[in-house]
Formats: structure tokens, sequence, C-alpha cells
């Protein structure tokens, strides 16, 4: 943060105008238009959060008589210390004779729940084992054995240090940290009376084993949530732990929403001529899935069986769509005699039915086989190598590079 020195010219209008009085306001007028502005504005009744905070800065310096004094004289410039930055809270409850204090909140954690497919079709509880920071319960968090503590002389008791120093003209830099007495609380334990359980420390490792519901038809990436489990300290509301499902890959199944898909690979006899086959479920139960009378299977195709998808989370007795999909696997040769029996059921292609005279004046191709992909790459890197090629010859003295001319 960053103040230039004292000026004249400085701004001392704007405290006055954030509640709303007059530079010539009595300390009765100032605490009036703080009260009717604060009620107005506290974030519990809806109000605005930057105007709460901005009316109790303005108030905590207008409502000290020598604060007010400088402040009319040289501005916020002028507070050699800085504005003291009261907690709105605090300055409310003072009016009003409520604690208004916020208590700080701890932070969440958030583990990894890594579950099976079977799991979240199923749903199942699992135990999760975590180590967090617990309140002592020998000195209930107080950290001594008599249960008080000292103001922290370092930092009287605001837990930051505040360091000040000149970087050019007018210029100073002001700098917050952490006070390293006592490492940011705002107290100090003597040594005779520290607690011997957690040697003021005010909390202690623990164990906590947690039971785990798992619901069916949980999404990937679902969050569960343990309200008020997580580290412990004194004066500050227990944070949750979170807990994101990570759904295992399954190596048969593949899930999308609700629905689940599986590969199955038919012989070209099967997909031409009828299948069956057993399909084990998620819950163990075996599918007999089957095609109907003189079927003929499309190479690619899929097939859809209703209610045997994923149950819907919270809804589980509606389930999902299964979808199969067919790849279809063809012979790489026939036989003379296959080729025939082929021939004798199968209706035969128009290309097929040409004249002797016709096929006299066509040319004899060879078939070969290729792998499409490998092919295109190499014909890409051949045009690559040519292209830069081109570009050698075309350089310096080449001829055909296009020059500037410089004056």
């Amino acid at each position: 943060m960053f103040r230039r020195g004292p000026s004249s010219k400085s701004d001392n209008t704007k405290f006055y105008e954030i509640l709303g009085v007059p530079k010539s306001a009595s300390p009765e007028d100032l605490k009036k238009a703080y009260k009717r502005a604060a009620i107005k504005n506290h974030p519990d009744k809806g109000g605005d959060p930057e105007k709460f905070k901005e009316l109790g800065e303005a108030y905590g310096v207008l409502s000290d008589p020598e604060k007010r004094e400088i402040y009319d004289q040289y501005g916020e410039e002028g507070l050699k210390d800085g504005i003291d930055r009261h907690d709105p809270f605090d300055i409310f409850s003072s009016f009003f004779g409520r604690n208004e204090r916020r208590q700080r909140r701890g932070e969440d954690v958030v583990h990894p729940l890594r579950v099976s497919l079977e799991d979240l079709y199923l749903g199942t509880t699992k135990k999760l084992s975590l180590s967090r920071n617990a309140l002592c319960s020998k000195c209930s968090g107080k950290g001594s054995k008599s249960g008080a503590s000292l103001k922290c002389g370092g930092c009287q008791g605001k837990g930051m240090k505040v360091s000040i120093r000149q970087i050019g003209p007018g210029m100073i830099q002001q700098m917050q940290h952490v006070c390293q007495d006592c490492k940011g609380t705002g107290e100090t334990i003597n040594d005779r009376d520290r607690c011997t359980q957690c040697k003021g420390d005010k909390v202690i490792p623990e164990k906590k084993v947690l039971d785990v519901a798992v619901e069916k038809g949980m999404q990937n990436s679902q969050k569960i949530t343990f309200r008020g489990q997580a580290d412990e300290a004194p004066d500050t509301v227990t944070g949750d732990i979170v807990l994101v499902i990570q759904q295992k890959e399954h190596p048969k199944f593949k899930r999308k929403g609700n629905d689940l898909f599986v590969e199955h690979t038919l012989s070209l006899t099967e997909a031409l001529c009828g299948f069956q086959f057993v399909l084990t479920h998620l819950d163990a139960r075996q599918l007999l899935i089957k095609s109907s009378p003189g079927e003929v299977v499309q190479p690619d195709s899929y097939k859809a069986i209703s209610d045997e998808g994923m149950p819907m989370h919270q809804r589980p007795f509606m389930k999902g769509k299964l979808y199969i999909h067919f790849t279809v696997e063809f012979p790489e040769s026939l036989s003379g005699d296959q080729t025939k029996a082929f021939e004798a059921v199968l209706p035969k292609p128009a290309e097929f039915a040409l004249s002797d005279m016709e096929i006299a004046e066509c040319e004899e191709t060879t078939l070969h086989e290729v792998n499409i992909e490998a092919e295109m790459k190499r014909k890409a890197q051949a045009k690559r190598e040519a292209y830069d090629d081109d570009d050698e010859e075309e350089g310096p003295g080449g001829g055909h590079g296009v020059q500037c001319a410089q004056q």
C-alpha cells in the first residue's frame, strides 16, 4: 500500500459524505447518522457489505477527536499511522449491545474418492480414514492450564504487524505481515502455564473415520460433503470435508449420463443368420441378448435395451438405456466352395451381369491391401520435404526470392 506525505490539498470531505453529514456535524449527529446508515446497510439485512465497511471506517476516524482534527486538516494521507481498520461488526455491536462479530471460517478439505462403476450402479458405503486437527480436549482449545492468555506485546493482540519504509521523496510503503511472536493468534501463553497435552498449540492431531454413503446413480465429479468435519481451530467455524467422486474406468461398460454402452463383435454368419450371447450386467445378472428371426445386423449399428442402464440418482427405480454397438467381423478370404455356396443363396450384384464381349474390352486390374492412414502420412511427409527443397533452391542467389532495396 502506498501513501503520499501530508498535503494541504488532500481530500477531507469523503468520510463526511459517506455518513451523509456536514463537516460541522456534532459527535451526536455522527452517531445518529452512523446508526441509521449502518442498520440500512448491514449485510445480514440484505445491505451492501462494502458500504457497511466504509461506514465503519468513516465513523472510526470521525468519532475520534484527535483523528478527526488531523483528517479535517490533511485528509486520509495526514493520518500518520493510517486509518485504524476496526472490524465494522465490532463498531456496530458497540451501539446495539449484541455480539455481531463473525467468526473466521476454516478452509474446506477436498479429497478424491475413487469408486467403481459397480459401486455407482448398486450403491455402497465406504470407510475413509483421515487425519485432522482437533481442539485440545484437555484445555478446551485454550492452550493453557488456567485457560488464561496474554495479549501479544509484539502486535498488540492484532496478530499482524505493520512495517513502513520510505521508497522515495514523499512516498512511503506500508506492508502488513503475520506477527512471528504469536504466529498470528494475537495471544501469548506463559511457558509455565502451557497445556501439557497440546504444548500451547490449542489443537492436537487426530484420526477420523468417515462412513461415506455412495448412492445409486451418483455421477463422476459429484461431491459428498461432511459439514464441519475439517480442521478445528479456536474462534473459527470449522470447514467441511468434501469428497469428489472419481469413477474408475470399466473394462466392459462405458457410461454416458444415465446410459450404458457396451461393444460386441459378431461373425459374418451371426450377422446374417442370427446370434445370441450372454451379457453379465454390473449387478451380476445374466442377460440373454439375441436377434430376431430373419434379422440382418448391419456393421457399426446399435441396439438398445430399455431400463438396463444406470439408475438415476435419488430415483433409483428409473434407469437409462443399455446400448450395444455391433461390429461385424468379415472373413479374410473364402474358398471356392464357400464362394459358390454364398452365390447360391445371395442375390447376384448387378455389376456381375456383364457379357463376355464387355469383359473382353476391359483392362484387368489387381487389388492389394493398403493401410490408408500410413499411406496418407507418407504422402504428406513427402510433400513437406519437397516444399522444403524448393525453399532452399529459391533462397539467397536463387533468383526467385523477393529482395528489398535499401536506401
